[in-house]
């Protein structure tokens, strides 16, 4: 099973891949890892349900869009971070960037590109919703992304309910990680030489493409 220090000498060796494109907007979001005795667990928020907000309900890490006060991608994630959930970054490990994604076309979102980046909260103490856009915080065990029964093809209604798909991580049909977030996982547990299960051959997911 995956291990902090498995983690940090294969992000050594990980090349991410920088998204080098003129688009309108950028963000950026961190990837954060606890370590427990029992393996390291990695920490997603639930997005407030909102009109208007593309991502409301979503299954996300912390993060957002970068403002000017951010010299950096990175920044802005740290910021984000802690404005979202009271995490402060500053004195976390800086296990390495995981690279962008940009936004799909399907969702109107090809003119966003998103940067992660990964870090260990040696001692984070409890998280507390800072920002009205976060609903709750969830705590998984990335062991547990290994658990093929938690690979699921998830039916997104903003998405006319095509099957994309998904992890559970907490309430069935609520906790689902999918979207861009799943991406980013699967670029994390690429890194870490844990790729997530395949079940496309039990789903029909004829309708997720990359942009």
């Amino acid at each position: 099973m995956p291990q902090v220090s498995q983690i940090r000498e294969s992000f050594r060796a990980f090349e991410p891949d920088w998204v080098d494109l003129e688009v309108a907007n950028r963000a950026a979001v961190a990837v954060v890892l606890r370590e427990l005795r029992q393996g390291p667990e990695i920490l997603f928020i639930e997005r407030a349900t909102r009109s208007g907000d593309p991502w409301s309900g979503h299954m996300a890490f912390p993060g957002g869009r970068l403002e000017a006060v951010d010299s950096t991608p990175r920044a802005a994630a740290e910021r984000e971070t802690l404005e979202e959930v009271g995490l402060s970054l500053e004195g976390a490990e800086y296990i390495g960037g995981l690279g962008d994604i940009q936004g799909h076309r399907r969702f109107g979102q090809n003119q966003l590109v998103v940067s992660a980046h990964v870090y260990l909260a040696t001692d984070p103490g409890p998280v507390s919703l800072q920002a009205s856009e976060v609903r709750s915080t969830i705590w998984f065990p990335v062991r547990g992304l290994l658990d093929r029964q938690r690979h699921v093809a998830y039916r997104s209604p903003q998405a006319e309910n095509m099957e994309f798909p998904g992890v559970l991580v907490g309430e069935p049909q609520r906790h689902v990680v999918w979207g861009l977030t799943y991406r980013f996982l699967e670029l994390f547990m690429g890194a870490i030489e844990y790729p997530l299960p395949d079940r496309s051959d039990e789903f029909d997911l004829s309708a997720y493409t990359r942009p």
